[in-house]
């Protein structure tokens, strides 16, 4: 049986505050961590995403005393990533609160990592997030970037989702970098591409802004539908995007 469909607000954080960008550049701050993650759990997400986005270019490790703030408010299951290297700093994380890792540049740079945390925290609890652009040079038209969207790597970004899925890992989240926060909607060839080449959930991310964004995403095969800007800055609540997707005939978590 398909999986429900899960609602996740992600908090895009630097120097320990939540920010916003587009196209990853043109930050602005969008509030404290605690506060926002608390504000969503009562507005019912279903899962939630702390991304440290400069932890990788600043060559540091993730801020675990925000971690360990935000999982002391959190009444579901959140996902953490940025600066996330090795299996000691994947622990480091989980043990401050999180339920689960997302890495990125660390995976891309030396895959056996992604094998490492499989093995030592079990399939459920590693997320690999995959930053793309559209590269007509590329088989499957998408190429792999790394350190928060900035490097090219030369690689085919379903090609690596593909090994990614081979490591065990279950669930994928790519992010289109021409989406990112454009609000012009999600990128959906990119979805159906990955979800129909490794049998991985895929998280929608990058491009929510309005209603009908999420439901073409789930129409696309995307399973956890994540957003940023549109539900910081009261754009869409989680209310009104779960009746919408309801009264379309989604199945969505009880």
């Amino acid at each position: 049986m398909a999986k429900p469909i899960r609602i996740m607000p992600c908090l895009d954080m630097q120097n320990g505050r939540v920010v916003k960008g587009v196209h990853f550049v043109n930050i602005k701050d969008a509030g404290d961590p605690a506060a926002c993650a608390r504000a969503y759990c009562e507005a019912g997400a279903d899962e939630l995403a702390l991304l440290d986005i400069t932890a990788t270019i600043e060559k540091r490790k993730t801020m675990c005393d925000v971690v360990r703030a935000v999982a002391a408010v959190t009444t579901v299951p959140f996902t953490v990533g940025g600066g996330i290297a090795d299996v000691a700093g994947a622990a480091a994380v989980l043990e401050a609160g999180a339920d689960r890792i997302s890495t990125s540049s660390a995976a891309f740079r030396n895959p056996s990592v992604i094998s490492e945390m499989v093995r030592e925290f079990g399939p459920d609890r590693v997320t690999v997030a995959i930053d793309v652009d559209q590269n007509k040079k590329m088989p499957s038209g998408y190429e792999v970037y790394i350190d928060g969207g900035r490097t090219p790597t030369g690689a085919d970004a379903v090609e690596w989702g593909k090994q990614v899925y081979d490591f065990g890992v279950k669930v994928i989240l790519p992010t289109s970098k021409a989406g990112d926060g454009a609000r012009t909607g999600y990128d959906l060839p990119l979805i159906r591409a990955l979800s129909k080449n490794t049998g991985a959930e895929i998280v929608a991310s990058g491009g929510a802004g309005e209603l009908s964004h999420f439901l073409d995403a789930v129409n696309a095969g995307a399973t956890i539908l994540l957003a940023a800007s549109v539900f910081h800055f009261n754009l869409i609540s989680i209310p009104d995007l779960k009746a919408y997707l309801k009264k379309n005939g989604v199945a969505l978590m009880p």
